[in-house]
């Protein structure tokens, strides 16, 4: 069973309204459609003028809505978002105006539904690009209570088990920040934690990836990782989180339990790693593409996290199976 076979159990555990700003995709529609019939939310709602829809709907073959159809510039909601919106901007220089034209864009509107809980949860960036995408988020949802930075995972759906016997691990963050400084890779451990507790309903056990174990090598651009790690264990003690953790760790030590054994023998993680937290946006990214395309690993995400609600993002070239799949795992987070 895949992962996100897996997800949709748990998806199904609970009633959750989806959007999806994108309607003018034929992806989005066939993906809407599956969400229904699988049964892996309650609704989903599918932002476009009747035209767009229709002809989404046309070239995609689909000819039963399963879905909600909302013209999202004829809503009499627009006019309360726009309201919303100059509000909570006015002090950073927004007028009525550009307001109207903020919620006036399909992927602000949909977030916009998220922070007035219309909707539990957004799925978008098959058209608009992630820079939009994290846009809309900040400026409508805002990260979660403890977390100030925002950021991503992938959800990494592994062809052969790791060494410990783990078939899903969690990347981060490899899409949103370039180069995160010792409070955010707290940040960021923080909400993948969160979010692999979401997905998989097991303990995280978090990795600080290095090319050091332990101080085996010493090197200033190793200090915020150090750092990152001390601070991160210190709030996982003092929150009592059920969550474990060690660091700076080399990939090996932190995923192989042989190599612990021999190289960090006394790492609370014994080589059993499920969450690997990259010093960049250099390495998190490029770990990820090379164990997919090499290790042939199915790649969810980027999977944004640290938000109040959760909005996730899609890659241009994705599938409407892929939109499916990110509609699954946005179910999972509200969770």
């Amino acid at each position: 069973m895949s992962a996100i076979d897996r997800f949709a159990e748990r998806a199904r555990s609970v009633s959750r309204t989806i959007v999806l700003p994108e309607g003018q995709d034929p992806r989005v529609v066939v993906a809407a459609n599956k969400a229904v019939e699988e049964k892996v939310v309650a609704k989903v709602i599918v932002l476009g003028t009747e035209a767009e829809i229709s002809a989404a709907c046309a070239e995609a073959g689909v000819t039963e809505r399963k879905f909600e159809a909302i013209d999202y510039l004829a809503s009499d909601l627009l006019k309360q978002f726009a309201a919303e919106m100059y509000e909570m901007r006015k002090a950073k220089g927004v007028t009525e105006e550009k307001a109207l034209a903020m919620v006036s864009n399909r992927i602000y509107f949909g977030a916009m539904m998220c922070r007035n809980k219309l909707a539990d949860g957004l799925v978008a960036g098959s058209i608009a690009s992630t820079a939009d995408m994290l846009r809309a988020a900040f400026h409508c949802i805002g990260t979660a209570p403890g977390i100030k930075s925002a950021s991503s995972c992938f959800v990494m759906d592994l062809a052969t088990p790791s060494p410990a016997g783990d078939d899903v691990l969690m990347f981060a963050d490899c899409g949103v920040n370039p180069n995160p400084d010792a409070d955010m890779l707290v940040d960021i451990a923080m909400a993948t934690s969160t979010t692999y507790r979401a997905l998989i309903g097991k303990q995280p056990k978090v990795a600080f990836l290095s090319f050091s174990t332990h101080g085996s090598a010493q090197n200033e651009i190793l200090e915020k990782i150090t750092a990152a790690s001390k601070k991160f264990a210190d709030k996982v003690a003092a929150e009592k989180l059920d969550i474990l953790c060690d660091g700076e760790i080399q990939a090996d030590a932190a995923l192989v339990p042989s190599v612990a054994k021999a190289k960090a023998p006394d790492s609370p993680l014994a080589g059993a790693a499920n969450i690997l937290i990259f010093p960049d946006l250099n390495a998190g990214n490029i770990a990820y593409k090379l164990v997919q395309r090499l290790a042939h690993a199915q790649a969810y995400g980027p999977v944004l996290q640290g938000l109040a609600t959760p909005l996730n993002d899609l890659s241009r070239g994705c599938s409407a199976e892929d939109i499916y799949g990110e509609i699954v795992i946005t179910v999972c987070q509200t969770l």
